[in-house]
């Protein structure tokens, strides 16, 4: 400070008082300590200030990797461009499944109309449909009314919903050269079975005889199914149990959609295939498995029970219903039936007690009791292998 007193007064002070000035400013800047970057700039943080407004959150939800939509791999897309494009994530691997989500929880929402669900590791789903002593839909039950047993232990129910979802429904019918004149009712009461359900359900035909085809891959659209429908080759044999195994395969590969059904309709007895009854019932058996309704249009004669014997396990093993009209003119009034019973089921989920890893088939029963019913029946699966999924993968 001395020499700029004493530079003051000479003659050059107005010359050199400014570049000493704006020296002397720089080397104070670069002796300053730096910000540390920890710590927020107490003039920009309204934390640090009584009464701010708290900061505003980004509009952009964080990703927690929970949600699991179920698109086609891009080798198994079908012919038809109906269903849309599916959204750019990751296909499940072989065995994985999609749950169902909490008590009270809606589904997270849909992406290129496909529901997307919270997924929940390991848990077992059940669809199940209560009646009452008069064999009326119960609809109005909660979560406290049932009970779920796996091999007799008590289980935790996990996730509980009872509303309309869509479907991923496969019609599989007859087309041996016994069907030839019951054709025309059973394809309007399979087209009246679509018009009845959820619009979203998505639905594909596979017609069998002794061998079987998928004439129309998942799709909404009523004309191409009823066109499906129309392709009659009324023709050959029974190969029931072969045409029931690759379409519910095709459901567990393909479907989109967490909730599973066929309809099979049939005339008499298999006579074709490869697969058994008791096979064909193990494989439906997966975790997680389609309920199947069965239609035996058998006539009232007498020398068909082996086949009414195998409607009847299959749909009752998978939680379903087996009809015996007397003839295909009553089809419809079933579908109709059936279109109702899928509409009005609980879905419930629960984490098996026992490890799934060790395997095994795991015996199923829910119970329901309510204040106003004498007795409710429930039905739905009657078992699973654990963990059948998972090892077909490896």
């Amino acid at each position: 400070m001395l020499r700029l007193v004493i530079m003051l007064h000479s003659n050059k002070a107005c010359y050199l008082l400014p570049a000493l000035l704006g020296l002397w400013l720089l080397a104070s800047a670069q002796n300053a300590p730096p910000a540390s970057p920890d710590k927020p700039n107490p003039a920009s943080s309204s934390a640090s200030v009584p009464g701010a407004p708290a900061a505003t959150p980004s509009a952009t939800p964080p990703t927690d990797g929970g949600d699991v939509v179920m698109p086609l791999p891009d080798d198994q897309q079908p012919a038809n461009a109906d269903r849309g494009a599916p959204p750019p994530v990751a296909p499940n691997q072989p065995g994985d499944t999609v749950q169902v989500p909490a008590q009270g929880q809606a589904p997270s929402g849909e992406v290129n109309g496909v529901y997307v669900f919270k997924a929940r590791v390991e848990e077992v789903v059940l669809h199940a449909t209560v009646v009452d002593e008069r064999n009326r839909l119960v609809t109005s039950l909660d979560r406290n009314a049932f009970a779920v047993f796996e091999d007799g232990h008590p289980q935790r129910i996990t996730s509980f919903r009872h509303e309309d979802i869509p479907v991923a429904l496969g019609i599989v019918i007859d087309n041996s050269g016994s069907m030839r004149d019951k054709r025309p009712a059973v394809n309007r009461a399979a087209i009246n079975l679509v018009k009845s359900s959820n619009p979203k359900d998505e639905v594909f035909v596979v017609n069998f005889n002794d061998e079987y085809w998928l004439d129309q891959d998942f799709t909404g659209d009523v004309p191409k199914l009823q066109e499906a429908l129309d392709r009659i080759e009324a023709r050959g044999g029974t190969a029931l149990f072969d045409a029931i195994v690759a379409s519910s395969d095709h459901l567990k590969k393909n479907a989109r959609l967490e909730k599973k059904v066929l309809l099979v309709v049939t005339d008499g007895e298999d006579n074709a295939s490869r697969e058994t009854l008791e096979q064909t019932i193990h494989r439906l058996a997966a975790e997680n498995g389609p309920t199947v309704y069965t239609i035996g249009i058998l006539g009232g004669e007498s020398h068909q029970h082996k086949a009414r014997r195998a409607l009847q396990e299959i749909a009752e093993n998978t939680g379903g219903i087996s009809f015996f009209p007397r003839d295909a003119n009553e089809a419809d009034r079933i579908t109709q039936q059936v279109a109702h019973d899928i509409r009005s089921q609980y879905t419930i989920g629960y984490k098996p007690t026992a490890p799934q890893n060790a395997g095994g088939y795991r015996s199923v029963k829910v119970v329901a009791h309510a204040k106003g019913y004498k007795q409710l029946q429930v039905r739905t699966r009657s078992g699973y292998y654990a963990g059948q999924e998972r090892a077909a993968a490896q």
